[in-house]
């Protein structure tokens, strides 16, 4: 088998007759700060373009992001701010927010990144749960109004000295720096604050990042769970900078490449696969818009002649779609990574056949390890394409455990677990829960279930959690979706578990269709599988939808869904013990 990064013939198939596949250690694991990754690219490629981002007008080589990196670094400790200080970023894909990861890096700072479509409570609980001292926001985006939110949390804004904050709710907030032109009582402007710092010596911006050892905290990214508080895992210069950079090895990125990057920073796609691999090759990095718009997208891919590009599976479906895509030249693009659901297998044939995607590549991971354990390779054949996750990255072992804790053998299922660099240092500040998900010998159990086949390569068959059991019967929803997908009006389908007093659980089937398809209903849904998969697996109920509730990471939120459903089935839910 060879080895992804270095093409070089390495055996990535199970160990031992187990489910224990190990990555390479042929390349060699990056032990430097992203700081000095980056200062290393600066000097290679100063004057290649960095940085695009057509809605605000903004294109900026690999020297002129270094400088204003370096004065907002420094702008930030005028502030007050010193190393392992924690640092949210609330706001969608602008350049402001790259500033604010490069500059944060330099000196130490821990980057928070907050989901743009987080409420009073849920911001409230981040910046509480990590002690943040400083705020980088922007003004608003879509239906959140950020400045209004934090004025409502904080209302000693309003009389308070910027920089100098001192609220009742957020205790440890003490400066609020908020992006755009406007003057904002209590709150700082981001172009003063990098203003503040033009004329730092970089000596001693220096000083500082020489003394920042790889391992530190670097990046606080909050999980979102389908039940409980969020949890925020916190990840290392190592952790994150080697996973951005075996990412993009797998698409065989140089600097000549262009990534054209809609999935949101704040999430471990836009900024480790994205942002920090770009950093480690000298591509170009593209943010077409603020948030996720298909002919945006599209558009920039066009005209900054991209040559890759990440998505989820519904980013990837609504670009197909779309009516204006077919206008557009797309020929430079070549690869890309899909992740963060499970891709539908023909969705993935369309886009190597539609948009030119011939070596696009399929990623799986988890915050928790940085994010990405396995990927597909360029060298791949399509059909390991669009049915695995591909084969384990480098200095990464993943093992298939059991209900009792023991490896099974290759093509069995089991829960995934990840042990290596990428595991993140734990959950901040919250013991118990990272002693839950890391076992002492270093673990990452992960919640997920699959399959590792006598290859190597894994394929994804659904959630620890996610699996319904009808009538004694272990149901998978992953394989019904699969098998509903070859009905030709389905265009999205989520299948999931509502409660059942006969049967323990029963099947349910949210379907999106097809335009310009009859639209099926549950009789003709039932029909279709019936003969087909087995009875126990077919839907007792369908629901035809205009469209399927999802996170900002295009995850489908299952738990709404089935919530949605006992409401409308008015389920009792009997209380166990």
């Amino acid at each position: 088998m060879s080895d992804p990064v270095n093409n070089q013939t390495v055996d990535l198939s199970p160990r031992n007759g187990k489910s224990h596949v190990v990555g390479p250690t042929n390349v060699k694991l990056w032990r430097k700060t992203i700081s000095e990754a980056f200062k290393e690219t600066v000097a290679k490629f100063p004057d290649r373009d960095a940085a695009v981002f057509p809605e605000q007008g903004i294109r900026r080589s690999w020297a002129e992001l270094d400088t204003e990196a370096d004065a907002l670094a420094a702008g930030l400790l005028n502030l007050g701010l010193k190393t392992g200080d924690r640092v949210g970023i609330w706001s969608p894909n602008r350049y402001e927010w790259l500033l604010t990861q490069i500059a944060t890096a330099r000196v130490g700072l821990v980057l928070v990144t907050i989901n743009p479509a987080y409420r009073l409570a849920e911001v409230e609980y981040v910046l509480n749960q990590v002690e943040c001292a400083c705020l980088v926001t922007a003004a608003a985006f879509k239906t959140s109004n950020y400045v209004a939110m934090i004025q409502e949390l904080a209302p000693e804004l309003a009389s308070a000295k910027p920089g100098a904050l001192k609220s009742s709710v957020l205790p440890h907030l003490r400066s609020v720096v908020c992006m755009g032109d406007e003057t904002i009582s209590g709150m700082l402007n981001f172009g003063d604050v990098v203003q503040s710092g033009r004329k730092n010596k970089t000596n001693e911006l220096d000083a500082i990042s020489e003394s920042l050892s790889p391992d530190d905290a670097i990046n606080i990214q909050f999980t979102s769970g389908t039940t409980g508080a969020p949890k925020g895992a916190t990840l290392t210069h190592v952790n994150i900078l080697n996973n951005g950079r075996f990412v993009v090895d797998a698409q065989n990125f140089t600097e000549l490449d262009r990534l054209c990057i809609p999935v949101p920073l704040y999430h471990c796609f836009g900024m480790v696969m994205g942002v920090l691999g770009c950093i480690s090759t000298g591509a170009t990095m593209v943010f077409p818009s603020e948030g996720f718009d298909p002919i945006a997208t599209m558009s920039a891919v066009a005209n900054e002649r991209c040559t890759s590009i990440y998505g989820v599976p519904t980013m990837f479906v609504a670009c197909l779609q779309h009516p204006d895509i077919k206008s557009l030249n797309l020929d430079a693009l070549r690869t890309g990574v899909m992740a963060g659901a499970p891709c539908p297998i023909e969705v993935m044939k369309r886009c190597v056949s539609e948009l030119n995607l011939k070596d696009i590549t399929i990623a799986y991971g988890m915050t928790e390890t940085s994010p990405v354990s396995f990927q597909t390779s360029i060298a791949d054949p399509l059909e390991r394409r669009v049915s695995t996750v591909g084969r384990i990255q480098p200095h990464t072992e993943v093992k298939v455990i059991d209900a009792e804790g023991n490896t099974v053998p290759p093509g069995q299922q089991g829960e995934l677990c990840t042990r290596g660099y990428c595991v993140m240092k734990g959950y901040w500040n919250e013991p118990e829960r990272t002693s839950d998900a890391i076992d002492s010998d270093g673990w990452m159990h992960t919640g997920d279930l699959g399959v590792i086949d006598n290859e190597g390569y894994c394929n994804i068959t659904g959630r620890v959690k996610d699996m319904l059991i009808r009538g004694g019967e272990n149901v998978y929803p992953r394989e019904i979706e699969e098998f509903l997908y070859r009905h030709p009006s389905v265009q999205e389908v989520q299948v999931f578990g509502v409660p059942d007093k006969k049967f323990g659980e029963e099947v349910c089937a949210w379907i999106v269709p097809k335009a310009g398809q009859p639209i099926p209903d549950e009789a003709e849904i039932r029909a279709f599988c019936q003969g087909q998969i087995a009875h126990y697996k077919i839907p007792r109920f369908v629901r035809i939808k205009d469209s399927i509730p999802m996170t900002v990471t295009g995850k489908p939120q299952k738990f709404v869904m089935r919530d949605l459903m006992i409401e409308e089935l008015n389920i009792e839910i009997e209380e166990t013990a």
